[in-house]
């Protein structure tokens, strides 16, 4: 892939939900999309669903837990395509219940996962966008990234840690047609709250009405819309839930 109608996107959390959609709507795009999470045999599933489309996939199985596999991922997507145009970070986890027994492994793994690898991915990509000319960067928050909820200590501080990481990321990239947004979803019909591949294929796949959950596709085309957007645009800040939210405002 050498110019810039072959666009690049690392899209993390792939492997299901919003980042599984996301992938897809992209790869609809025309972007050759790099797929990163933890579940190999589904990030392989989504790859061949993206080939049967005609768009290239490439699966980077990795745990964003580790900063070092992290940082080998965006390598991965380099050597193999020469350019990143957008990254989407979508993969998220949770350790919920009271401070009181929130342990620091259960801490420090929601930090990794849901600040660092941001960071990490931005960290590595940013050199590459710049070369480019360009690049947008969406950090995937939550409504609890802006209301702090009982029992979710651990995923609220790292979602509210996640704005001033994107908008630091917006000041440093603006000079060279780099953009950062973070967006902020609502309630989505995913498979939030289930944390492993095996848990994920196997569990309830009844699907409630879109006002009370997002599917996840409607939050996908938005995404989408980030990334295709004009260059000269930026969304610095976008909430968007179903009608009948609970968590937000």
């Amino acid at each position: 892939m050498a110019d810039e109608s072959d666009r690049v996107a690392i899209v993390t959390g792939a492997s299901s939900g919003l980042g599984r959609d996301t992938a897809v709507r992209l790869a609809a795009d025309g972007f050759g999309v790099a797929l990163v999470a933890r579940g190999a045999e589904m990030l392989a599933e989504v790859a061949d669903q993206i080939r049967g489309m005609g768009a290239e996939a490439l699966a980077v199985p990795t745990d964003l837990a580790d900063g070092a596999a992290t940082h080998d991922a965006v390598k991965v997507v380099t050597e193999a395509w020469g350019r990143v145009d957008a990254v989407v970070n979508a993969a998220a986890t949770d350790a919920p219940g009271p401070v009181t027994a929130t342990g620091d492994e259960a801490w420090n793994r929601v930090l990794a996962v849901n600040l660092t690898a941001p960071f990490v991915l931005a960290r590595a990509a940013f050199p590459l966008m710049r070369a480019q000319g360009g690049g947008t960067i969406v950090n995937v928050s939550s409504v609890a990234g802006r209301r702090g909820w009982a029992n979710a200590a651990a995923y609220c501080s790292t979602k509210f840690a996640l704005t001033g990481l994107t908008q630091a990321l917006a000041a440093e990239g603006r000079p060279h047609h780099i953009r950062a947004c973070v967006l902020y979803p609502g309630a989505m019909a995913t498979s939030w709250g289930v944390w492993t591949p095996d848990e994920r294929q196997s569990q309830d796949r009844s699907t409630p009405p879109p006002e009370d959950a997002l599917p996840a596709a409607d939050v996908a085309e938005l995404i989408a819309w980030l990334v295709n957007s004009p260059k000269h645009l930026v969304l610095n800040e976008v909430t968007i839930t179903p009608l009948h939210e609970q968590g937000w405002p």
